[in-house]
């Protein structure tokens, strides 16, 4: 089965998908999924939502994470990772690309694009990663102001309110945003950036709301599992870049054998083949959609083993 024959696709919209997902029992595992190709294997492993970070799009694009992301860029790749693999996915908006008018913009078409959730910041443009120094956020007011009109301008779409107070001013700070954010509309409340163990458990006390944590590499937050961020209080866990960073690091090492060999057989032991990349994205099924095409035979390996 494609996406372009799926009729499943034509069922309960996304986003009402994933609030089923964290209102069940137990804690959301939601991989970040910098392309299409990276959600379908994530599906085959499989977890029932994806994340798409900003953070990661942008490095895929050779961009800094800093708000130079455009929509119709993000809207892109949502929609190949929502058809593709058909999992609800939670979308990074970063500061949602303005004002409430833009706000409101981000909220429609990424509805239209297949997703199931944005993520919106209180930050201010130019904003950062949220593991970085000097962050500068907008005022709560304004930031409610944002929430309410992407409440207002969705129809299905889950808003997630993000808030980077925790580094800036504090956690009572960051808790009394979350809950006005909460009055505002928002459905989900993802605090960035907590320190340790007992930041998430107060958090977790004094916001009663689905909370999503953040699990980055190299950032400021200690590696906990997913068990544990359920034992802290919270509904959902991302793991927002780890396929770009895996990727690039694979990358990495192939153009340098390249560079040092003029061949690439040292790594083959390390590479998908032909023939499960064609079943990952269900090349024979594309085919048989057209009885024009022969069925593709895959050739033999040249006998080299994967490790």
């Amino acid at each position: 089965m494609t996406w372009l024959d799926d009729k499943a696709a034509d069922g309960a919209p996304p986003g009402d998908r994933l609030a089923e997902l964290w209102r069940a029992p137990g804690i959301v595992a939601i991989p970040g999924a910098h392309n299409a190709l990276a959600g379908l294997l994530a599906k085959q492993a499989g977890f029932k939502a994806l994340y798409l970070s900003g953070g990661a799009l942008s490095a895929s694009l050779g961009l800094a994470d800093l708000g130079i992301l455009g929509l119709d860029e993000l809207c892109f790749f949502t929609r190949t990772i929502s058809r593709a693999t058909a999992l609800p996915l939670v979308v990074d908006g970063d500061t949602g690309f303005g004002g409430i008018l833009n706000v409101m913009r981000t909220v429609r078409e990424l509805e239209d694009a297949g997703a199931a959730a944005v993520q919106i910041e209180d930050q201010i443009l130019p904003k950062k990663c949220g593991h970085l120094n000097d962050k500068r956020l907008v005022a709560a007011d304004e930031m409610a102001a944002k929430v309410r009109a992407a409440v207002r301008a969705r129809r299905y779409l889950r808003i997630i309110a993000r808030t980077d107070a925790a580094a800036v001013e504090g956690l009572d700070a960051a808790i009394a945003r979350a809950q006005i954010y909460l009055e505002a509309g928002a459905d989900v409340i993802f605090p960035e950036a907590l320190t340790d163990e007992a930041m998430f458990r107060r958090f977790a006390r004094d916001v009663k709301a689905p909370l999503l944590a953040n699990m980055t590499e190299f950032g400021r937050t200690p590696q906990f599992t997913a068990r544990q961020f359920e034992e802290f209080g919270f509904k959902m866990v991302i793991w927002p870049v780890s396929s770009l960073r895996v990727a690039a690091k694979a990358a990495e090492d192939l153009y340098r054998c390249l560079a040092r060999d003029g061949s690439a057989a040292a790594m083959i032991g390390r590479m998908q083949t032909r023939a499960e990349l064609y079943e990952t994205i269900g090349y024979h099924d594309y085919e048989a959609l057209d009885t024009s095409i022969a069925r593709s035979i895959v050739p033999p390996d040249s006998g080299e083993q994967k490790t």
